[in-house]
């Protein structure tokens, strides 16, 4: 099979899941308790303004053809308008979205930087102190709980020390302030505050949510490293005389990579459907904050968006990944 049929099937593939998704999402609606026309008309409403107002929204409706109505919409990129403020849930969903990847790209920075180096000296410096620093570490990381690690983050470096804010994003005359506004202005006017500010905020929430993904990601590179150093090929090029830094880093850690790189693709996915928690703790804007109060306001335009925007992106970042790497493993057997 050839790059372009296999990388074709993977995007058939993801349609049908994006598919499932938009139907699963869709019915969620009528199989969990609560009716949307009780949160929006008055407490004392008489059972024909109810019957307006569910006329209105459309839900008097054959299921089967809200269905395909709503089917059609999504297609055409319409998410549809909210049944509590009428607002468009483009607007709303695409405004918080680059704050969440902005979050999770950051925790997975975190996540790299951290784990790759330390699972290198773990598997290189096996049943020494080093090594059983970086084996307690991913221990931990992977058995602490987000929220509790980010509380404790805030108590102990916020409130006691005040090295970072406590809470929300970093703003910039009072506009929410991405890393690309913070590039831009040190860009074009030379302006360091604003990148000092964007990354005092965004610390605290990155190392939350990227722990438990640092945690499995040394792990990972520890086992793949001391599986590649003791394959047959590597004592060939130690016993060639290849220096050992050449070996370990230009060999060994290659082969091992491959692998991380799967891991990390389905991580960054998770991290942005799995931001709830952490933007709560940080009073974040982002996707995960909107999802809560969407819950709580039974919302269910919101609430569906944001779900199908979380699909499409997991599907999106997976499909990326099979094509990296199929291009970084040539061995791949495409079917």
């Amino acid at each position: 099979m050839s790059f372009a049929r296999f990388l074709t099937k993977r995007v058939l593939q993801g349609i049908l899941v994006v598919w499932g998704v938009i139907t699963v999402v869709f019915l969620l609606r009528y199989v969990t308790p609560g009716d949307p026309v009780t949160f929006i008309a008055p407490l004392d409403a008489s059972p024909e303004l109810r019957q307006q107002i569910a006329a209105e929204l459309g839900l008097n409706r054959p299921v089967y053809v809200q269905y395909f109505d709503y089917l059609t919409d999504v297609m055409m990129g319409n998410l549809g308008s909210s049944y509590i403020t009428g607002t468009s849930a483009n607007a709303r969903i695409f405004a918080r979205l680059p704050v969440t990847v902005e979050l999770a790209l950051a925790s997975t920075v975190v996540a790299v930087v951290l784990s790759i180096p330390l699972g290198v000296v773990s598997a290189t410096r096996r049943h020494q102190p080093a090594d059983y620093a970086a084996t307690t570490f991913s221990l931990v990381g992977i058995s602490t709980p987000n929220f509790w690690l980010g509380i404790m983050l805030v108590l102990v470096l916020s409130v006691q020390f005040g090295l970072f804010p406590t809470s929300g994003m970093a703003r910039y005359q009072g506009d929410p302030l991405l890393f690309v506004d913070a590039v831009r202005l040190f860009a074009t006017q030379g302006a360091i505050q604003p990148f000092v500010t964007w990354l005092s905020h965004i610390t605290l929430p990155a190392i939350t949510l990227g722990t438990y993904f640092t945690a499995l990601v040394t792990r990972l590179t520890r086992s793949g490293m001391l599986d590649e150093l003791g394959k047959s090929y590597i004592q060939a090029l130690r016993a060639k005389g290849l220096p050992e830094t050449l070996t370990r880093y230009r060999h060994a850690l290659k082969n091992t990579l491959i692998p991380i790189i799967t891991v990390l693709g389905l991580q960054l996915g998770t991290l942005i459907g799995g931001a709830v928690i952490t933007e709560a703790v940080f009073d974040w804007p982002g996707l995960g904050t909107l999802v809560i109060d969407s819950i709580n306001a039974r919302d269910w335009v919101m609430i569906q968006g944001c779900l199908i925007v979380i699909g499409v992106s997991f599907v999106l970042v997976n499909i990326v990944v099979d094509t990296l790497y199929a291009y970084v493993n040539p061995q791949v057997v495409y079917d």
